[in-house]
């Protein structure tokens, strides 16, 4: 049996080109919820908070914060809906957005 982890991930738009991105362990910005550090109690919250604040104060993201999600089986998916289509691209048509890559989460064409 998997263990699904609830927890909150850091995102915002990268302000260079746009793209919702999410803070990864490493420190860096990802397109990819899946690489998202999930913080599991308060104080990792408030720690990706600051974090969030240092990335808007430099100019690297713009409107930082901390959505729910949860990971099962290597996979991070966003708790509401409005954070999983940030996440996963448009949700009118598959052909577009990360959809039509093959990392369109809960709305890619199933195989």
């Amino acid at each position: 049996m998997n263990a699904i982890e609830t927890g909150k991930a850091l995102t915002g738009n990268r302000l260079s080109d746009g793209e919702v991105v999410f803070l990864t362990r490493s420190g860096a910005w990802s397109v990819s919820i899946d690489e998202a550090v999930i913080a599991l109690e308060p104080q990792s919250e408030a720690a990706l908070e600051r974090r969030g604040e240092q990335a808007v104060a430099h100019n690297v993201v713009t409107e930082a914060y901390l959505i729910g999600v949860e990971r099962s089986q290597g996979r991070v998916r966003a708790l509401h809906i409005r954070e999983r289509i940030r996440a996963t691209g448009p949700s009118v048509r598959l052909d577009l957005g990360k959809q039509s890559q093959g990392t369109g989460g809960g709305f890619a064409p199933q195989s």
